[in-house]
């Protein structure tokens, strides 16, 4: 209206001059013609506009999805979004936004999802109007695995789809379950080849070079021994770990004395400690019974094995300390050595299948399995294991458990009796 409003008054304008002065009726009809020129250009220029935002306005056009099907889609758990043959936006529901972010519609979908697989995957279910299947990997923000279904849409009587299904299916989770799977054959097949290759070798210069060697016989068969003997541990190892994986949920009654298994294990490791010049201490045991929710042959592992690291690596501290320390309804069981520590960007991996720190002392050999079992076993015990170490003064190992009555005391507990009226 304003803009039709604008060269009426002109030209009404220009009418009155002409009237008023005769003298100025050519200059005014020039600039009549002019502003005529000007309004049918100006005209044409917004026409023009008008139909190059027809398609765009008809391509976004709320011809579907209708209610309905936009309920379907929001009702799924994964995220899924509709687009048309444009490869744009129609819709997104509420778990898209949430793996995905907010979107906007009307946007090219390839925008939001750079990946040229799943470019290729759209463009051919678009073409062809088949279901298409791809994998989408995402590094930023976090590291996720995605399998993406194309489904086309068709609707009532319709020859070819106009909208299409985009599926999305979080197995993040089950690829690093697959990665971890192979990197366990992996590391478990390399620890299993080294012995065995010298095992195979030292066999091969027995019965040849070394046939008539006594002397060398005895120091091969020494070393074969150990081999042997590392072997055995690893299997071993191997096979507490599955078991206690697969192994079922503790019984809520399941009850352990906890400084009775700490005293226990420490008169396990005495004897081999002090050839090593680490008399163990034990403290805060001896306070009565601290019984915890836990089975005792687990927790007895649990603790021999920190018990058999601090002896392994904890030379020149001088002692090493067991200890049971009490907290209200909380007891932790530590085990503390004074060697050389452990480097800062090596504490948080100790637990992982296979690591070992390759440096210092620590050159010990052993299977990389003990804390990874101590991890399971603490799981299962629903605790966890701290660690705390300062390189040149020593690591400590705890364990908090929640204190429970013991079962016999449960037993001959009264009952309270209670009257219905």
């Amino acid at each position: 209206m304003r803009r039709t409003l604008v060269p009426a008054t002109l030209a009404l304008g220009l009418l009155i001059v002409a009237v008023a002065v005769p003298d100025a009726r050519v200059l005014v009809g020039a600039t009549g013609v002019l502003a005529l020129v000007v309004a049918l250009l100006t005209r044409g220029r917004r026409s023009r506009r008008s139909l190059l935002r027809a398609p765009q306005r008809a391509r976004l056009a709320p011809l579907w999805p209708d209610a309905s099907i936009k309920s379907v889609v929001e009702a799924m758990r994964e995220p899924a979004f509709v687009i048309d043959r444009m490869l744009a936006l129609r819709f997104g529901n509420g778990a898209a936004s949430r793996a995905f972010g907010g979107s906007t519609l009307g946007d090219p979908f390839p925008m939001r999802f750079r990946a040229p697989d799943l470019l290729a995957a759209l463009e051919a279910a678009v073409s062809d109007g088949e279901v298409q299947s791809v994998d989408y990997a995402e590094r930023a923000p976090a590291d996720r695995s995605w399998s993406v279904d194309i489904l086309p849409i068709r609707g009532a009587g319709e020859g070819r789809a106009s909208f299409f299904l985009v599926l999305f299916r979080d197995h993040t989770q089950a690829r690093r379950l697959e990665r971890m799977r192979t990197d366990f054959v992996a590391n478990a097949s390399h620890e299993l080849r080294t012995p065995l290759a010298s095992l195979t070798g030292f066999i091969e210069t027995l019965k040849g070079p070394a046939r008539d060697d006594a002397a060398a016989r005895l120091r091969f068969l020494d070393i074969m021994g150990d081999q042997a003997a590392r072997m055995s541990r690893l299997i071993d190892d191997l096979l507490s770990l599955s078991r206690i994986e697969t192994k079922r949920r503790l019984r809520a009654d399941e009850r352990v004395d906890l400084a009775e298994v700490l005293a226990s294990v420490v008169q396990q490791f005495t004897p081999a400690s002090a050839e090593k010049g680490l008399p163990i201490e034990l403290t805060g045991a001896d306070a009565g019974p601290v019984f915890v929710n836990g089975d005792r042959d687990e927790l007895t592992q649990v603790f021999a094995n920190l018990l058999e690291n601090a002896c392994k690596y904890g030379d020149g501290g001088g002692r090493i300390l067991v200890g049971l320390r009490r907290d209200g309804s909380v007891a932790e069981a530590f085990v503390q050595d004074f060697g050389q520590g452990i480097a800062p960007e090596h504490v948080p991996r100790l637990t992982e299948r296979f690591y070992r720190v390759e440096e210092g002392s620590s050159r010990i050999r052993g299977t990389g399995l003990g804390l990874s079992i101590v991890r399971n076993v603490l799981i299962r015990h629903h605790t966890r294991l701290t660690v705390s170490s300062i390189p040149g003064q020593g690591s400590t190992f705890a364990v908090r458990f929640g204190i429970r009555a013991s079962a016999s005391s449960e037993k001959t507990k009264p009952k309270q009796r209670v009257e219905l009226s």
